[in-house]
């Protein structure tokens, strides 16, 4: 009889487990399938992506088009426009939320809890693009409108509540004790921060680092706002968002495919890369905070 009921046991354990299993591969093949389409379609010509779009795989492989769109559609200097403008985002808000999740995990001072509930009361609030012509006009007054510069300016001093309350929990993991003992030695507060705290959030530095470059690297309303007047500081996303409204947009589908390909693979390496330090710092900011 018990080894009846163990034997049931085991079997429904194995059953849940090929169900759970079998959502997850469903999951994965449509959350992939748009990615393998797209990498195979870039390999199309153009009249076989539009006479045959239910093919995946292509007749012929061209390698033609990444040169054609790396060169004649000038996703080159997009590309370089992307990176010159996801970099210095991704420097600029790492020092800014480690610095602010700093101040209001260790700080003290007045009106700080009301300080952070303005702040993150922001997050439950959608604005959209109605933010898009107040931010214009003020960085129009600063004369920064026609750069992308306008557009790191703007997302460095802004700050995204989501990842505060990441790097927030992740700090608020870091001993006290150990802020105690510097003081002791005659540290300040913001020399315990730069000598000491901010050394120890590699894996928060890494988290940050991923989820910034991803959204600064996808942005497309703001630089295209910024860019209108000089489509040579155009970054990628905008750019081939723009081949799609052009007069050849017709003839354009496989290099807006390579484009977007070509635009899929610095997120996947610095993932790669990053990936380790990158779940250390989710799972410290969940469990802790």
């Amino acid at each position: 009889m018990k080894e009846t009921k163990m034997h049931s046991k085991s079997t429904r354990t194995l059953v849940s487990k090929v169900i759970i299993y079998l959502f997850i591969a469903i999951v994965m093949v449509l959350v992939m399938f748009p990615l393998v389409y797209t990498f195979f379609g870039s390999f199309k010509s153009n009249a076989e992506l539009l006479t045959n779009a239910h093919k995946v795989l292509p007749e012929k492989f061209q390698t033609s088009n990444y040169a054609n769109a790396w060169k004649s559609a000038n996703f080159a200097q997009y590309t370089w426009n992307s990176l010159a403008m996801a970099v210095p985002i991704v420097i600029g808000t790492i020092f800014s939320l480690t610095t602010a999740a700093y101040v209001f995990e260790r700080g003290h001072f007045p009106g700080k809890k009301l300080l952070f509930l303005i702040i993150t009361s922001s997050m439950f609030i959608s604005l959209g693009s109605l933010t898009l012509y107040p931010l214009f006009k003020i960085a129009k007054f600063f004369s920064i409108n026609k750069s992308l510069w306008g557009v790191v300016i703007i997302r460095v001093l802004g700050i995204n509540v989501t990842n505060l309350y990441v790097a927030k929990s992740y700090i608020n993991s870091i001993s006290t004790e150990i802020d105690d003992a510097a003081k002791i030695d005659g540290c300040s507060f913001f020399s315990i921060f730069t000598r000491i705290i901010f050394p120890l959030c590699k894996p928060l530095i890494a988290t940050l680092g991923i989820l910034e470059f991803r959204f600064a690297w996808n942005d497309y309303l703001l630089p295209m706002v910024f860019t209108m007047s000089n489509k040579a500081r155009m970054p990628l996303v905008v750019g081939i968002i723009g081949l799609k409204a052009s007069e050849e947009a017709a003839s354009s589908w496989t290099l807006m495919l390579a484009g977007t390909t070509i635009s899929l693979i610095p997120i996947i390496v610095v993932y790669i890369f990053f990936n380790r330090l990158f779940i250390d710092g989710l799972t410290s900011g969940a469990v802790k905070g």
